[in-house]
C-alpha cells in the first residue's frame, strides 16, 4: 500500500496534484510559483509575497479580505517565499474546513478556490500598476522583515556564511531581497515583473484533502484561467565546485555568545546515487541528538550551547551551526572537523546508523502528518524532474550501507568557517569585515 496517493493533471498552463485522502479534517490549497534566483527580481519577488495576499481588486483593503475569509469558516490565506538550489519559489496558501464536515450542498471549496485564484490572478491593481498604498504598506513590513534578520543572531550567521562560501553563486542570493533595492521598486515596476512571472513561471497547484478529483479539476479550470501562458522551464541545474583552501571569516557584533557556522561541500544532490547515503551522514554527522556533534562537540567536551548539522540536498552543502564562547574559537574548530574525519575512517557503529535511518524516516512518515508538510515532501520531485516518491525514499534509506556513508564523508570537504564574535572577543585579534 503507498503512503501517498497523488494524481496529476496538467491542465492549460499549469500543473495539478491532488491527494485525496480523509486523514484531514480541512482542505489545503497551495499554488507554488517557480522562478530562477536573480539579483534583479529577488527583492520584487519577496515583495510580492506580501502585496498579493494583502488585498484584491474586489477586496481592495487587508481588512475587507480578512472578512471574506472569515466567512469561509475561518479560512486562512498566507505566502511564504524559499529558495531551493538555484530556484526562487513563490508559495500562496488557503487552508480551510473541509466540505464533508458541511452540508451536501456546501460550495466551500469551490469558494476557497474562488478567492486563492482573485489574489493570484486579480490583485488590487489599476491601469498597470498596483495600489500604491497597498505598496508602500508591504514595503514596510518587509523593510522590517529585512531589518530584524541581525537581531537574530542565529540566522544572521547562517546567511553570512552562505554569503561566504557561494559569492558569485545564484544561492548566495538573500532569500527576501535586500533593503537598498526595496524603495527604487514602484508599483508600475512591480506589477511589470508580477505579469512577467503570471506569464513564465512554472506553476503548480496542490490539492489536499477529502475531494472528488474530478470535481476538484473542473472547479480549478474555471477558476484560474492561465491561458496562452508561455512558461520557461526551468530543469534542475547544479554545477559542481571545487573547494580550495578553506575560508576563514571572523566578524564583530556586540554579541554575548559567539556563533561558529561551517560550510562543507558534498557535492552530492538529489539525483546523485550517493543521495540518500548523504542523509544519513548528515544525521551522523550532526543531524540529530546522538549524532557526533551533538556528543561529543556539545556533551562531552563542553565546547559549545548547540552543535548541529543541516543537509541542502539541492545545493550539496553541509551546514555546521553551533555557539560558543569567544575563546572556544580554535577548540571547536578543531574538534568538528575531528568528527568528520571520524566518519571519514568508518568510525561509528552500526546501532548509531539504524538509529539515525529510523529518525530520518520517522521524520518523513510525520510528515505526512501535517498538509504543508506534504507538499514540501512532493513537490521536491518537481523541482527536480524526478519520478521518486516517498515509498522508494524509505525503501533507499534502508539500503544504505556503511561504505556509502564513508564515500559521502569522504567526498565532504570544509569550504568556509564563519565567526561571529563579540567587539573585544576574537582570541586572535584578527581584523573582521
Amino acid at each position: 500500500m503507498r503512503l501517498v496517493t497523488e494524481i496529476i493533471r496538467p491542465i492549460e498552463g499549469i500543473t495539478v496534484h491532488i491527494v485525496p485522502t480523509d486523514k484531514f479534517k480541512t482542505l489545503t490549497f497551495a499554488v507554488q510559483f517557480r522562478g530562477r534566483l536573480k539579483r534583479e527580481t529577488v527583492t520584487k519577488r519577496a515583495l510580492l509575497a506580501y502585496v498579493l495576499k494583502s488585498a484584491t481588486a474586489k477586496s481592495p483593503s487587508t481588512q475587507l479580505l480578512q472578512q471574506r475569509l472569515d466567512d469561509l469558516y475561518g479560512a486562512s490565506l498566507t505566502s511564504q517565499i524559499h529558495k531551493r538550489g538555484e530556484d526562487h519559489i513563490l508559495s500562496f496558501l488557503l487552508h480551510t474546513a473541509g466540505d464533508r464536515f458541511l452540508s451536501e450542498t456546501s460550495t466551500l471549496a469551490a469558494d476557497s478556490l474562488e478567492l486563492l485564484a482573485e489574489a493570484i490572478l486579480a490583485p488590487h491593481a489599476k491601469d498597470g500598476a498596483f495600489d500604491e498604498e497597498t505598496v508602500n504598506k508591504e514595503k514596510r513590513a518587509l523593510r522590517q522583515r529585512l531589518e530584524s534578520i541581525i537581531d537574530d543572531k542565529m540566522q544572521y550567521a547562517n546567511i553570512r556564511l552562505i554569503d561566504e562560501m557561494c559569492r558569485g553563486e545564484a544561492y548566495a542570493l538573500h532569500t527576501y531581497g535586500y533593503k537598498e533595492d526595496l524603495e527604487a521598486i514602484s508599483p508600475v515596476d512591480l506589477y511589470d515583473y508580477y505579469q512577467q512571472m503570471i506569464k513564465e513561471d512554472e506553476i503548480d497547484l496542490y490539492v489536499i484533502g477529502d475531494v472528488d478529483p474530478d470535481r476538484i479539476v473542473g472547479i480549478i479550470e474555471k477558476a484560474f484561467a492561465f491561458r496562452g501562458r508561455q512558461p520557461v522551464a526551468h530543469p534542475f541545474r547544479f554545477v559542481p565546485v571545487e573547494v580550495g583552501a578553506p575560508k576563514t571569516i571572523r566578524e564583530s557584533h556586540d554579541v554575548e555568545q559567539g556563533k561558529l557556522n561551517l560550510g562543507y561541500r558534498t557535492n552530492i544532490v538529489i539525483g546523485d546515487p550517493l543521495y540518500y547515503a548523504a542523509q544519513v551522514f548528515n544525521g551522523l554527522f550532526g543531524g540529530f541528538p546522538h549524532s557526533k556533534l551533538f556528543m561529543n562537540v556539545r556533551e562531552k567536551a563542553s565546547l559549545a550551547y548547540y552543535a548541529a548539522s543541516r543537509y541542502d540536498s539541492y545545493k550539496g552543502l553541509i551546514l555546521v551551526m553551533s555557539g560558543i564562547e569567544f575563546s572556544n574559537f580554535d577548540k571547536t574548530v578543531a574538534i568538528i572537523r575531528q568528527q568528520l574525519e571520524s566518519v571519514q575512517s568508518g568510525d561509528f557503529d552500526d546501532v548509531a546508523v539504524d538509529q539515525t535511518k529510523a529518525l530520518l524516516k520517522n521524520a518523513v512518515l510525520e510528515a505526512l502528518d501535517s498538509p504543508f508538510s506534504l507538499i514540501e515532501q512532493l513537490y521536491r520531485s518537481v523541482l527536480v524532474k524526478s519520478a521518486d516518491d516517498l515509498d522508494r525514499w524509505l525503501t533507499e534509506i534502508d539500503r544504505v550501507s556503511r561504505d556509502d556513508i564513508v564515500r559521502v564523508a569522504q567526498q565532504t570537504v570544509l569550504d568556509t568557517i564563519y565567526f561571529l564574535h563579540g567587539k573585544e572577543g576574537d582570541p586572535h585579534g584578527n581584523p573582521t569585515v
